[in-house]
């Protein structure tokens, strides 16, 4: 396949699956695969054990916010270790499309898991106020003025950490993805929306020239990274 030029950030590139036209069937289906993909490539496991996992207790409760949480998976997998690790988290995804409410609210509960339609910026006048926040593969949806606008949620949100991973955009993010997806997904829109997002994603580089002081920007595998925030009373 021919390689786009990845120089520029492609912001104006559009995902399928954020059109409200898409075929219904086809974004379900492409919920359901996030699982195994963010699975294998999004690192969450690691953040988990490193970032997480160290802060939460067996008695007492900590909360996480998970912002842009899409079909739920991420929510749901950081749910279902705490469980298993007989850890105390109460963890609530957000999400503004209908859409993807309905779905995530329609997988088996995972005891301190809860989802609800809403914006970062709801929550803020809300005053509520988290453990944790996080987001996953979020980052690339936004301008620069809405990522800084994030990231001020974020800090009113926080009492410990932010944790916002995405991915990198690279020639061999994009290639990579390409040749390891081609045989599957063809009944959903991983394949092509996957491509479209590294093409949407920022670099290490760039990520760093616009976010605010104190906010620290970390590189993983495959192409992927952490924009982090440390509460200054954690």
């Amino acid at each position: 396949m021919a390689l786009p030029s990845l120089r520029v950030r492609a912001y104006g590139a559009v995902e399928i699956m954020d059109s409200p036209h898409c075929d219904p069937a086809r974004l379900t289906r492409t919920y359901q695969d996030f699982r195994v993909v963010n699975a294998l490539v999004s690192g969450w496991w690691g953040i988990y054990r490193r970032s997480i996992r160290p802060e939460l207790s067996t008695t007492t409760e900590t909360t996480l916010l998970d912002v842009g949480s899409g079909g739920g998976d991420v929510s749901r997998a950081l749910a279902r270790w705490a469980v298993r690790d007989g850890l105390r988290l109460t963890v609530t995804g957000i999400d503004p499309d209908a859409r993807a409410h309905v779905f995530a609210t329609s997988q088996p509960k995972i005891a301190g898991l809860s989802f609800r339609r809403a914006l970062s910026s709801d929550l803020v006048v809300e005053g509520a106020r988290f453990d944790f926040v996080v987001s996953n593969h979020v980052l690339h949806h936004l301008s620069v003025a809405e990522l800084k606008g994030l990231l001020v949620d974020s800090e009113h949100l926080v009492r410990r950490r932010v944790l916002h991973a995405d991915l990198e955009r690279s020639n061999y993010a994009y290639l990579g993805f390409a040749a390891a997806t081609k045989p599957f997904f063809r009944h959903s829109y991983i394949r092509p929306d996957g491509l479209t997002s590294i093409r949407r994603s920022y670099t290490a580089t760039e990520l760093r020239a616009v976010v605010p002081a104190g906010w620290t920007v970390s590189r993983g595998l495959p192409s992927r990274l952490v924009l982090s925030w440390a509460a200054p009373d954690a």
